[in-house]
């Protein structure tokens, strides 16, 4: 299997092309955030922006927020630096771990904020982790799609047109570059985010096992009335240099936020995904579909930051990828799945030429606080089951 010349990004990783001398689209795209892209004038055309919607509603904006390090980053910008009134949404996705309610009760009392949070029907998100598992192997569309459509919903409900979303796609996936000024919009949305799949798609694949109107949350709202709000949805990372160890010193050091290990990545990323208990499940998943996990991508952009050396990343990457998390089994108990449906579901969205071999697989660290995730269970009298192998949609 082929790997960037320049960072560890294998060909298997999404939204990806390589040069005549090998290296990747996503480091072409660094580059150019680094030598081509003025951040000043950049910055100017941001506080152009915000000056059309300051003081005009009940919020100047709104702030997606899910307590990790990008949103928390985001939220403090706003108010400290842009002098916002923010409104926060927050979609809970049923997986939140302990340490983050704790640090979000004290980044709210900090910066004096109004918080929205919003969960959806948990009988509903079982069903939508299953089949998107099956159909993708990928169980986290209605976390990926709630974040994004619900959150544009409740922009139209709240008549605040102006939100700010995290980093360009540009700083890790090729679906953009940085030379372009993305917004977060339904065709941000459909090619990036929803895996292809539609609420109303999932509604025919999921049988009438869930009614049409649960689906709501999951529902991009129509362009129409998103122009009557006069919507703009935007990443603050097209508009300042997004350097994501710096933002995690100033949270740190603002907001006393804290960081904790997560499965599969190393203890000196203690800032990396450490909102979702399932983050380790997600992360093997890749592995097993691309051969590539969450330190890999951790590694790369060190790399492409010039903090670390393609070998110390090649080290790091032998030593943290690919093992199994133990939270897999409580996963598979939410979902009422044995590790051979599991597998055989994930080993069907392998992505050529990569092929995953299970018996050579180590088990990863149990993680300090996973006594306390949520392991309460109800039942599921109308479990869909499911064949070895799975199925693609």
């Amino acid at each position: 299997m082929l790997s960037c010349s320049k960072c560890l990004l294998p060909e298997t990783a999404e939204a990806t092309s390589f040069d005549e001398s090998g290296s990747c689209s996503v480091c072409a795209q660094i580059e150019v955030r680094d030598t081509q892209i003025n951040w000043e004038e950049r910055h100017a055309q941001m506080m152009e922006l915000v000056a059309q919607y300051r003081d005009k509603g009940l919020y100047d904006c709104i702030v997606p927020y899910s307590g990790g390090k990008d949103s928390v980053f985001q939220l403090w910008y706003v108010v400290k630096k842009l002098g916002l009134k923010p409104l926060v949404v927050r979609f809970d996705h049923w997986f939140y771990r302990p340490l983050v309610e704790e640090n979000n009760t004290s980044v709210f009392k900090q910066l004096g904020v109004d918080v929205l949070n919003f969960t959806p029907n948990w009988h509903v998100v079982r069903e939508l982790m299953l089949e998107s598992l099956k159909r993708r192997g990928d169980f986290c569309w209605h976390c990926h799609t709630g974040i994004y459509a619900h959150t544009m919903q409740i922009a139209i409900r709240y008549e605040t047109p102006l939100l700010f979303w995290g980093e360009s796609l540009a700083e890790y996936q090729s679906f953009y570059s940085y030379d372009e000024m993305e917004e977060v919009d339904e065709k941000r949305f459909n090619r990036a985010m929803n895996l292809g799949i539609t609420a109303d798609d999932m509604y025919e694949f999921l049988g009438g096992r869930v009614a049409k109107r649960d689906l709501y949350p999951f529902v991009y709202p129509p362009r129409k009335e998103l122009m009557r709000i006069k919507c703009r949805s935007i990443c603050l990372g097209s508009y300042i240099k997004w350097d994501t160890k710096k933002h995690v010193e100033i949270i740190k050091r603002e907001l006393g936020w804290k960081g904790q290990e997560v499965e599969g990545i190393p203890p000196e990323y203690d800032y990396e995904k450490i909102e979702c208990f399932f983050q380790g499940v997600r992360d093997y998943l890749k592995y097993i579909k691309r051969g590539m996990g969450r330190t890999n991508h951790l590694a790369n952009i060190d790399i492409r930051n010039k903090r670390m050396t393609r070998e110390q990343g090649e080290a790091l990457v032998r030593e943290f990828d690919g093992k199994r998390p133990p939270s897999l089994d409580l996963f598979l108990d939410y979902l009422q799945l044995t590790e051979e449906q599991f597998l055989g579901i994930a080993i069907k969205h392998e992505v050529s030429p990569w092929q995953f071999s299970p018996n050579t697989v180590e088990p990863g660290r149990r993680m300090p606080d996973m006594d306390k995730w949520n392991n309460t269970q109800v039942p599921w009298p109308n479990h869909p089951g499911v064949e070895i192998g799975g199925g693609k949609g």
